[in-house]
């Protein structure tokens, strides 16, 4: 575990500013910075950094905190992994507590049984010969690592030989516990080592060769394994994807094998699941173009409209190449067609393109109400683009259903406005609540002479500020908006008394439109008329 005093100091070495600026074009407004969004589709920039405050807030989409909130989010790290990030890009060394839980025996034991692997692939016939049938060359083989997973006393044994307690491969997902019996996650299977992006072993993929119902099975998600992070092959592909500026996505591991085998070197995998927002990082690095190769069977169109949304609307840059007739990329380099590769992955249909094809194609256009179906589905997505590319594509969608352009609403109704807009703002109560941010020690005497019941526009914010929820959305836009001016720590009793004053005249005001008798009425104007003449005196009231 990182030590919070070296957490602490760690605050003080970064600024945020500085910290932002590597991921995102930051610009100079006022004495803050802002931007476009990175976490949202925005024209006009809502994002704010402020170096004072070392805070950043998105006005459009309320993400907020500090740099190490900001990486975290950026990244998808969790909050450990997002101190040491940082602590790498400033050079600063990290105290851990002596009960930090090492994973140094959890790699030790991936090793050791993938040594074991690599041996029995050599002795197992029929594991050679699926290998031999799919066209995999010993090369391939010896590149990537691939093995043979035995049964589980023979694995269990190995690590017995090898000092390597059951427990620590029980945690590195080697082995499983389940009514007292250890066993063998991986059995019978030609085993595939998944690596992460910096070269470390920390799992596996295993392929049947038996009738198991599961093809295909991964290690658990463990401390060093979380495959929604990770892509099969990167490790080995990395810097010819930043040298040639491609990414080759597949669906499976004999894919990634076989596409390198061929020399397409930039080929990854997703594990098993499908692609998701936590990929994007590292599908970033280098600013490849991405090319998705999925099956041409209905999942793997469903995969592929899954990716190219997520990848489009990420403003990464590629399109998908679709193989049909039951053939997958590892056939097609079996058969040596490896020009025909070359050719469709030189010309992918783009993402956008893509994406509205294959929701056309889901509805019946010869039917009238399918079609108004085909064309919302069709509007919903373009809007998750720039206006640019909406304009773009409006043509596109509107050739595709035999529409005229003008018929394709990109636009939202007038009566859909945003909440934020219709927001009433009161430049007092902000003021005070402002105030109270950047003074907190004056909140003992503020609740003196106000309460929650006088802020007749920002009670929810006032009472954060009294419940302490300082980071709370809603308090970075105040404290972020340089429109709202604090208060004088001098002035401050006579400001709230005229607060107090306002607010009476309003009661006032509210009590004359009221129906209620009349008798009545007169009784709270004359009051409220009281409170108003003492608090010019400088006198207290109380309700």
């Amino acid at each position: 575990m990182i030590e919070k005093s070296s957490i602490e100091q760690l605050k003080n070495v970064i600024d945020i500013v500085d910290v932002i600026s590597n991921y995102i074009e930051l610009k100079k407004a006022g004495t803050n910075y802002k931007a476009l969004c990175p976490f949202h589709q925005e024209d006009t920039p809502s994002f704010v950094v402020s170096p004072s405050k070392q805070i950043f807030h998105c006005f459009g989409c309320h993400k907020g905190g500090d740099a190490i909130k900001f990486v975290m989010e950026y990244e998808k790290l969790s909050y450990p992994e997002a101190i040491e990030k940082l602590a790498s890009m400033y050079n600063f060394t990290l105290s851990y507590s002596t009960k930090q839980e090492s994973t140094t025996p959890l790699f030790k034991a991936l090793q050791s049984i993938n040594e074991l692997y690599k041996k029995e692939l050599t002795h197992t016939p029929k594991a050679l010969e699926y290998l031999k049938e799919r066209g995999v060359s010993n090369s391939s083989i010896e590149r990537f690592e691939l093995g043979y997973a035995p049964d589980s006393p023979k694995q269990i044994t190995h690590l017995k030989s090898r000092f390597i307690p059951l427990q620590d491969a029980i945690e590195a997902g080697i082995l499983a516990q389940q009514d007292g019996r250890v066993y063998a996650r991986l059995r019978e299977r030609v085993t595939f080592p998944i690596y992460s992006p910096n070269g470390a072993l920390i799992a596996f993929g295993g392929r049947t060769l038996g009738d198991h119902p599961a093809k295909y099975l991964n290690s658990p998600e463990t401390k060093i394994f979380h495959k929604s992070k990770v892509l099969y092959g990167y490790h080995l592909a990395k810097r010819d994807i930043y040298a040639k500026k491609r990414l080759i996505l597949c669906e499976g591991y004999m894919d990634v094998v076989m596409l390198h085998q061929a020399g397409f070197t930039t080929a990854v995998a997703t594990l098993g699941t499908a692609l998701t927002p936590s990929h994007l990082p590292l599908l970033r690095k280098g600013e490849p173009e991405v090319i998705v190769a999925y099956d041409g069977d209905k999942a793997g169109v469903a995969a592929a409209l899954k990716a190219a949304k997520l990848l489009s609307y990420s403003d990464i840059e590629g399109g998908v190449v679709l193989f049909g007739g039951g053939q997958d990329p590892a056939d097609l380099v079996q058969k040596g067609e490896n020009k025909q590769l070359e050719a469709l992955f030189n010309n992918p249909q783009p993402f956008i393109e893509f994406v509205l094809e294959a929701t056309i194609k889901q509805y019946d256009l010869a039917n009238p109400k399918e079609k108004e179906k085909a064309l919302l589905a069709g509007v919903e997505y373009l809007r998750t683009l720039s206006p640019l590319l909406q304009e773009e594509y409006k043509q596109y969608l509107a050739a595709l259903l035999e529409i005229l352009p003008s018929k394709v609403p990109l636009r939202p109704q007038r009566n859909q406005q945003t909440q934020q807009s219709m927001e009433v703002k009161d430049a007092k109560e902000l003021s005070v609540i402002k105030t109270l941010l950047l003074k907190p020690h004056l909140l003992e005497s503020v609740l003196d002479i106000v309460g929650v019941e006088h802020f007749s526009y920002h009670k929810e914010e006032f009472k954060l500020v009294i419940e302490g929820k300082l980071d709370h959305p809603k308090l970075r836009e105040v404290l972020l908006d340089e429109d709202i001016v604090p208060i004088e720590e001098e002035n401050l009793p006579q400001e709230l008394l005229l607060f107090l004053i306002k607010y009476y005249e309003q009661k006032i005001k509210k009590i004359l439109k009221e129906d209620i008798p009349f008798a009545q009425k007169s009784f709270f104007i004359r009051k409220y008329k009281e409170n108003i003449i003492k608090l010019k005196r400088g006198e207290l009231v109380v309700e």
